[in-house]
């Protein structure tokens, strides 16, 4: 805080081994606790991004790279991942800090959503699109709004963060009273924190890593700590705003998929073909 001495160039983290690939590490990646660390950090301070593709993480890396006296931390996964953003709409993407993918959901904007589907982090995003697809395929009378957060500090409030999101924002993004599942990379408490005094802060629902996993599959770790394409369809059947034709079926169908997931990795040793291979 004295004025003469000059900024530094901000510290810059990037992590890419992360809790959800335990391909082949064991317990020493199965903690996603820095994330958690910063996020108690002073908000003058810290910045935590999580791009959910590659050009995302250009644009978050061009902006940290150029940043001065901050702690800047970017958590993406280094294996293959698919890209859903252009080069243009990753860049406004990541300056809003978060939007509304309309290409991902049903929500035409004429009313509001029976539920949003929101994510933070590449692996868990992947597992949304893919619920919100399922949801698009096998009930598409139930208006689904896909929402994903690339800068987790916009959560907070303007006065708690000086990358909270204006209070009209927050709503444009996530309504008033919609309920909200919150797919997240790290621990699923941190997401009530981030969402303290917004409107109606119990509708989210968070899913997060809850220290399950052991050296197996990337599905099966999704699959373990309840945050699979599965899981999500059926906390959106289960707090949707109003209940739609077909419902009941599908949540069944999901059941099933999950006893079907247990018994295919332990026999295989890889995920299902239509899990492995899945792309929109």
């Amino acid at each position: 805080h004295l004025p003469w001495r000059a900024k530094v160039p901000s510290l810059n983290i990037l992590l890419t081994s992360t809790a959800w690939r335990n391909d082949h590490n064991g317990f020493s990646h199965q903690g996603p606790g820095l994330l958690s660390v910063l996020l108690t950090t002073r908000g003058d301070v810290a910045r935590v991004y999580l791009p959910p593709d590659a050009n995302c993480l250009l644009s978050v890396a061009d902006h940290c790279f150029r940043s001065k006296s901050y702690v800047n931390l970017i958590v993406q996964d280094k294996q293959p991942q698919l890209q859903w953003l252009t080069m243009d709409e990753a860049e406004e993407h990541c300056r809003r800090g978060a939007s509304i993918w309309e290409w991902a959901g049903t929500d035409d904007g004429t009313d509001e959503p029976d539920i949003v589907l929101a994510s933070a982090g590449d692996v868990v995003t992947l597992e949304v699109i893919a619920a919100a697809q399922l949801l698009k395929e096998k009930l598409p009378a139930m208006r689904t709004r896909v929402v994903n957060v690339v800068d987790l500090m916009a959560l907070r409030r303007p006065k708690d963060h000086p990358h909270g999101m204006d209070p009209l924002y927050f709503s444009e993004l996530f309504t008033d009273d919609t309920d909200v599942i919150f797919a997240f990379h790290g621990y699923p408490e941190a997401i009530h924190g981030l969402v303290h005094g917004r409107p109606d802060e119990d509708r989210f629902r968070a899913r997060g890593f809850i220290e399950q996993g052991t050296t197996t599959t990337p599905f099966d770790m999704v699959v373990r700590n309840q945050v699979s394409r599965y899981h999500l369809v059926m906390d959106a059947i289960n707090n949707a705003r109003r209940t739609v034709t077909g419902a009941t079926e599908l949540y069944k169908w999901c059941q099933d998929q999950l006893a079907r997931h247990d018994e295919y990795v332990v026999e295989h040793l890889e995920d299902m073909p239509e899990v492995r291979d899945w792309s929109m």
